[in-house]
Formats: C-alpha cells, structure tokens, sequence
C-alpha cells in the first residue's frame, strides 16, 4: 500500500516527494509558502527591471519557448500585453503535435503579430531515441525534455537574444526547485542536468546509440546544451514568468480563452469536462502518462487534482473518483507507439518493468481507454519504415 500525502494525496512513489510530521508533501508546503510568504509585488517590480534592462537592444527584446500549451500562450500573452516587448517565438516540434495545437498556434501568432521559429529534428533519429530512452530510463520522451530546453538556448546565441522567458517554475509540481529558495529559479544547464535530460546528455546518447544505428553526430546537437562559455558571452537570462507573477493555471487558462481563442482538447486518459487544457500538445501523452502509472503508480489525473486541492477548488472525494475512473487504463496510442519502435506489447511491458519503482506493482492487464475524437488523425508508421529493434533486455511477458 502506497503512502500518500493527507492535503493532495500525492503518493511516495512521486519524485522529489517528502512528508512531514503531520503527512504533508513538500510540495503542498511550498504552495503554503508561496500563498503567504512571497511578496509578490517585489517579484513584479524585480520583472519589469528585468524586462527594462533588456528591451530595446538586441534584434528582440527575449525568447519565448513556445509548445502551444496553456503555459507557453499564457507567457508570450503576458509578456506582450503587459510590457509591449518584441518577442521571437521559438518552437522546438517533438513530431507528435495535434491539429487542435496547431490551429491554436496559428490563431496565437495572428493576433498578437510574432515571429516564429520552428524546429522539428529527424524522425529517424527521433524513434531511436525514443527507443534508447525507454530501455534505459522508462521514459521515451529524453528527445523532448532536452530539445525543448536546449534548443531555444541555441537560439538565443544565434540571434544574439539573452533574455529568455519560461512559462511555469517546477516549483509548481515539484520540489527540484523550492519557493522557499532565496534565489529565484534560473533554467540553466545545472537545471537541464538535475531534472530534464533524465541523466543522459547528448554525448552519452550518440554513444549509447551508435553501435546499431547510422546517424551523424550533428544530430544530436539540437539535443545539446550550448557551451557555457557562449551562453556568459551572450550575458543570458533564462528564467520563469512565474517566478515573479502568482501562477494559476486555471485563471490563466481562461483569459487565453477570452484574448486569443484558445481551444482546449481531449487527451487520452483524462477528463474532458474538468481538465480540456492540459497536455493537449502531444499525441503520445496518453502513452507517457500510461508509462509513468506503470512505473509509478499514478498519473496525470493524480497531479492536476493535487494542484486542485492545494487550490482548494476540489474535495478529496471528487478527486478519488476522477483517480479511479480515468487513471490506469491503456491509450489507443500505445498501439502507434509501438509501431513507431517497432516493438510488441510484450516488450513494452518487459522494458518499463525494468523501472519500477517500489513499493507500486503494476498491472499490465488494464483495459483500454476511448479513443480521442482526432485520433484517425494521428500519424501511423509505415510497416516498412518502423523503429530498429534494440536487444539490450530479455524480452519476457510481464
């Protein structure tokens, strides 16, 4: 049996969790921390220094990483509305994004008048190492966690651009980083090595995947952190919006409603009527969050209502019955999944075993959950062109 926080019933088996005396979570003592100790119009004041000192000197005045997500509209909106600054928009596209997404980037990018850059890396290169990320970490998404951070820094010496804007601090979700912590959150390299590439860099990658794979090193490079010695050069600044505004996820999700039309979406595994905004960027969510309740013992739908009860905006009931209706159960993706590595359930299952974390034992029998409505949509891999077969574990049925 799985010890869970007593406030947002997150379980030990969640990362970076720790309970007090009294069986609250770390990260529900931050959000206490945050609601009542932070000044939070000295933060807005040390924002617009921040905003000031670089406005007005470089080709743009900062770069927004931008997914589509809810985070990201909401962080180019702000800044825009608030500052009047000129933003590049800089999009690192992991290949799996859904038309909803796209057609919210596009009402996004015509009413607030931006220029973009988008990068989508080979797809070749991509499903290898899916496939290396999953084997040694139960986790396939080590392409997106590094080129969504990396690739924006790459930019910004590119285009001489130094201050970069994030959307949401981890402190959010997690206890990498703390409110409590003197210094605001910076999204440097020491951030990219703790908590976004999983423990793996680039250079190990290229080394992980060489012996089976013909690649070019240069690949790999979008996957890099930049030298630092260039990032100092510049003079950058890489930081949150929400290390300086409240976030709320919620309220925000409505005013990019209101201003741009922002459209949520159905996501596998989740509930539409009560979460239509998060996570819609990717059509393998529903695989990850599968991958992450195997391992783990919960899901998405564990973490957005133990934000809600930390916002007091849920009963613990409610949230036990969104937990046992929707969690646990397959995704229609999982079958595009396995075809994009071309492997069998079987050794899905057998890989993601391997990761486990004690004391959750899974079950690999569940059900499948409903498809999404543009699921048809979603791209299929031809026989032909399916994932190379890596055999680096016994492949057993779990």
């Amino acid at each position: 049996m799985l010890k869970h926080c007593k406030a947002c019933n997150l379980p030990e088996t969640y990362e970076t969790i720790e309970f007090d005396e009294e069986g609250v979570c770390n990260i529900c003592r931050q959000k206490e921390f945050k609601d009542t100790a932070i000044d939070w119009n000295a933060r807005k004041e040390q924002l617009v220094k921040l905003v000031e000192q670089y406005r007005g000197k470089y080709a743009y005045d900062c770069i927004v990483p931008f997914s589509g997500g809810k985070d990201s509209t909401f962080t180019l909106l702000y800044l825009m509305k608030e500052f009047k600054i000129k933003p590049l928009v800089v999009q690192f596209n992991h290949g799996f994004m859904r038309q909803g997404l796209l057609k919210n980037n596009e009402r996004t990018f015509r009413k607030l008048g931006v220029d973009v850059i988008s990068f989508t890396p080979n797809w070749q290169v991509v499903k290898r190492l899916m496939l290396e990320a999953l084997v040694r970490k139960g986790d396939f998404c080590w392409h997106c966690h590094t080129g969504i951070y990396s690739y924006p820094m790459h930019l910004a010496i590119q285009q001489q651009v130094p201050l970069i804007f994030w959307g949401e601090p981890s402190s959010e979700y997690t206890a990498y980083y703390d409110y409590r912590d003197d210094e605001v959150e910076e999204v440097d390299e020491e951030k990219f090595n703790r908590s976004t590439n999983l423990g793996i860099t680039a250079e190990d990658m290229a080394g992980m995947i060489s012996g089976d794979f013909d690649f070019d090193p240069r690949d790999l490079k979008p996957f890099s952190y930049p030298p630092m010695r260039d990032l100092k050069k510049l003079g950058y600044r890489s930081v949150c919006l929400g290390s300086y505004i409240p976030w709320d996820v919620k309220k925000q999700v409505g005013i990019i409603q209101t201003e741009l039309g922002w459209q949520g979406d159905q996501v596998e595994g989740m509930p539409w009527s009560e979460y239509p905004y998060e996570k819609i960027e990717c059509h393998l969510q529903g695989v990850r969050d599968y991958i992450k309740y195997l391992k783990r013992g919960y899901g998405r739908v564990t973490q957005m209502t133990a934000l809600d009860l930390r916002n007091k905006r849920i009963t613990q009931e409610k949230a036990r019955e969104l937990i046992d209706e929707y969690e646990g159960r397959k995704p229609p993706s999982l079958v595009l999944f396995l075809e994009y590595l071309g492997i069998t359930e079987d050794e899905f299952n057998a890989i993601v075993a391997k990761t486990v974390v004690p004391p959750y034992e899974p079950n690999f029998n569940a059900e499948f959950a409903p498809k999404t409505a543009d699921f048809s949509n979603w791209y299929r891999e031809p026989e032909d062109n399916r994932g190379i077969r890596r055999k680096v574990v016994p492949i057993v049925k779990a």
